[in-house]
């Protein structure tokens, strides 16, 4: 893309991000989503991110102790969690590190089924199947995402109960989906492009915003077919609820 070159760069998700920036210092790069640019070096500065990247943050770091929370509040036993995660990503390592205190206020332990790649994933699944958490925490991550209907599928065929980042993940028959609503930051990013290209802003011009609409999808056909009861003070929280 750099080397056609464009006129501007969308990006979605931390790999895509980190490659553009490296890709090229002059192309306008706006993220159309990204769990959190500063962990991870993206931009030293939201307010002010210089250089030719800016965009929009789903805060999916702070996200992650939430998800954590939301699978305490409906396991109330919850004692083991497998995370399933892509170490690819450098969001992971970002996301285990904030994790981890909630984890231990809530005396919950946590496994890593990684994967470093699609191909991985099938083995990660049966791993997880045999180890037997209480529940799983799905990592944000689009390798994982384009392999929805498969991890969806083994954690109900291994009846685990899981929560998912991206609501892509409950059509495709997952429990609990928590996270950014991402269709708004892809609207708004949009904005953006529209001012760079128009010549009416540089991206260093324009703050990487952070998400301020989240939605919480709970699955209750999946609920009931791993006999779960969902508590209704989770149920009254939700912004969705499939039946």
């Amino acid at each position: 893309m750099a080397a056609l070159p464009v006129d501007i760069i969308v990006t979605g998700g931390t790999p895509a991000a980190l490659a553009a920036k490296q890709a090229t210092s002059t192309i306008p790069i706006v993220m159309g989503a990204i769990g959190d640019p500063v962990s991870v070096g993206i931009v030293s500065n939201l307010a002010r991110p210089e250089g030719n990247i800016t965009g929009f943050a789903a805060q999916n770091v702070e996200l992650k102790g939430k998800r954590l929370e939301l699978l305490k509040d409906l396991l109330p036993r919850l004692a083991r969690v497998g995370i399933l995660g892509n170490v690819t990503n450098p969001l992971l390592e970002v996301l285990l590190k904030r994790l981890r205190p909630t984890a231990e206020q809530l005396r919950v332990g946590l496994e890593l089924f990684e994967v470093r790649n699609s191909a991985e994933i099938e083995d990660a699944l049966l791993r997880l199947g045999q180890a037997r958490p209480d529940g799983v925490l799905v990592s944000p991550d689009l390798v994982l995402l384009t392999k929805r209907n498969e991890i969806a599928a083994a954690l109900a065929k291994s009846r685990l109960p899981a929560v998912y980042p991206f609501r892509e993940y409950v059509a495709a028959g997952g429990l609990i989906v928590h996270g950014a609503n991402l269709s708004v930051l892809f609207e708004r990013a949009a904005g953006y492009v529209d001012r760079i290209l128009k010549g009416a802003a540089r991206p260093a011009d324009l703050p990487i915003q952070l998400a301020t609409e989240f939605e919480l999808i709970i699955n209750l056909k999946t609920a009931k077919a791993l006999g779960l009861e969902v508590p209704p003070m989770l149920l009254a929280r939700a912004d969705e609820v499939i039946e």
